[in-house]
């Protein structure tokens, strides 16, 4: 049959899903699957995690991969806990070397922009220290997809395709050369439902089952820093050894009787939290109508005017969060928020891709997953016969030795990438999370008003017309955005566009528990979306 696996002309309904046992939410149907199956043998919400996140490097690497950085929430034995698993820049870059060279701003691709992975530690701190199942069990299922393949899924597909052409034209010289090999054999990407593996891949993920310092300070670090050395790039094997995971303390604003958490910098998710905190001095009558966008949108922009400035390495920053997340300071915002769009500007507060996984199981635990390369691919580089496509997640690095994120030796950059929990009087609710780059805050925030606003089920939530502002007072919203509000937004001095695509309005994955301990989750319209339920 000849048919078009993108093509869907007429209005589609999911329906919110539920389970008692387990329940893995995430944007490829497979590697949801895979992480139940762990729970199914004796594993928990975190090994499930793991396991998803391994496979989607090989399941979804159009957004992920072995060279990723990850962030994650778990909540277990009554308390949340936060893993930054973030990478560093190596210890040898430097402004000066850049701006010498002729760098006038961070590139986004080659070895520039990579800074160390730390995806391949995150998943064995995860399940060292609160698993169940050995890593040689979870890794197991993306091992065996790397080497035997898959029938690749219909967006993925279409992303590989889009990347595959946009390199052609971009990643010139033997550096890249790999990538094309890799993921683009024959010169053609895989088409829907087109089996494609990865042998290299599987044996990277095999010994990093069996060794997971092996990535770090075994042959894999070797191999890296080889391949860094040979194409003029900083990333040595020093830098990959002196990485760990950071353990660290998610925080939270309260809204409307919830509360509603992210992890601290160098991530964004205070962007969202701001936002927040803005938004819940006004009251919403509806969910559509004008008011409830217009200040939606002005929320977001002031946030993300703090954020842009202000956020880094936690260990660098020159602003506490403390003061951005105060009650007065989100006053002071919100006083500027009137009738017509605004110029966002930062304020001074007081001193003092992507893929996302939900998991969650019947004794408890549950885990907001996030892991990405940053731009699709990353970097365009994959280290020879290992599969390890490297991030490009320095690219968010300043050249600008002034500014607050300003590229330096060992410092960890602004992040985009951000998972989100809801607790409730201290109980929780449940993981949230929409993948997408800056979009994500914006996700965050809209996701959590149609939960808590506008009692929308999480299905619901996921699936209502998303906006996204763009810069100044551009904002683009999606084509089945209603018309006759985004009408009166251009009268509000919004620069509205509508996209006829849905890939840069971020995807998302929600799981609620509700009183009687039932799972309910809603998945993702906008990717290959899917949910296993136990």
């Amino acid at each position: 049959m000849n048919q078009d696996y993108l093509s869907y002309p007429y209005t589609s309904r999911r329906t919110v899903v539920f389970g008692n046992k387990g329940m893995v939410s995430t944007s490829q149907p497979l590697a949801a699957q895979a992480g139940l199956d762990m729970m199914k043998k004796g594993g928990n919400a975190i090994d499930a995690a793991v396991a998803t996140a391994a496979c989607l490097t090989v399941l979804e690497p159009t957004s992920n991969g072995i060279g990723s950085d990850t962030f994650a929430v778990i909540w277990t034995k009554g308390k949340l806990h936060g893993l930054n698993s973030s990478g560093h820049a190596p210890a040898g870059i430097s402004i000066h070397a850049l701006t010498k060279a002729g760098h006038k701003e961070m590139p986004s691709h080659g070895w520039l922009p990579v800074t160390v992975p730390g995806a391949p530690a995150a998943w064995a701190e995860l399940v060292g220290k609160f698993g169940r199942l050995p890593l040689t069990e979870v890794l197991k299922p993306a091992i065996e997809y790397a080497e035997k393949g898959y029938p690749v899924s219909a967006v993925v597909s279409e992303n590989w395709r889009s990347a595959f052409h946009k390199y052609q034209n971009i990643l010139k010289g033997d550096q890249f050369r790999p990538w094309f090999e890799v993921f683009a054999p024959n010169g053609k990407t895989p088409e829907a439902g087109e089996i494609w593996h990865s042998k290299s891949h599987a044996k990277t993920l095999q010994l990093i089952a069996e060794n997971p310092s092996s990535f770090y300070k075994g042959d894999l670090a070797d191999r890296i820093d080889q391949f860094s050395r040979q194409h003029g790039g900083y990333l040595r094997k020093e830098d990959l050894e002196s990485f760990t995971p950071q353990w660290v303390d998610p925080i939270k604003v309260h809204y409307r009787g919830y509360e509603v958490w992210e992890l601290p910098p160098n991530g964004h998710g205070m962007v969202a939290l701001m936002a927040l905190n803005i938004l819940k001095g006004f009251e919403f009558e509806s969910k559509d109508c004008v008011d409830t966008y217009h200040k939606q949108i002005e929320a977001v922009k002031l946030a993300f005017a703090d954020g842009l400035k202000y956020i880094t390495d936690a260990d660098r920053m020159r602003v506490h969060i403390k003061d951005l997340l105060s009650e007065a300071y989100a006053d002071e915002r919100r006083k500027l928020i009137g009738s017509t769009a605004m110029m966002p500007y930062p304020g001074e507060p007081y001193k003092g891709g992507t893929v996302y996984l939900a998991t969650a199981d019947d004794e408890g635990n549950m885990v907001s997953y996030i892991q990405s390369n940053y731009m699709g691919f990353g970097s365009g580089l994959v280290v020879p016969d290992t599969g390890i496509a490297l991030q490009n997640r320095g690219h968010s690095f300043s050249l600008d030795p002034t500014h607050h994120n300003a590229l330096e030796p060992g410092k960890k950059t602004y992040h985009t990438i951000i998972p989100g929990f809801l607790t409730k009087d201290g109980k929780p609710i449940g993981p949230f999370g929409v993948m997408g780059g800056f979009m994500q805050p914006q996700g965050h925030v809209q996701v959590v008003m149609n939960t808590i606003d506008f009692k929308l089920n999480p299905q619901a939530a996921l699936d209502a017309p998303r906006w996204r502002w763009v810069k100044e007072k551009v904002v683009e919203v999606e084509r089945h955005f209603p018309y006759h509000i985004a009408e009166e937004l251009q009268r509000k001095g919004h620069r509205i566009n509508t996209a006829l695509g849905f890939s840069e309005f971020g995807r998302g994955q929600i799981i609620w528990r509700n009183e009687n301990g039932i799972l309910i989750g809603g998945t993702e319209a906008r990717a290959d979306g899917a949910i296993a339920v136990w």
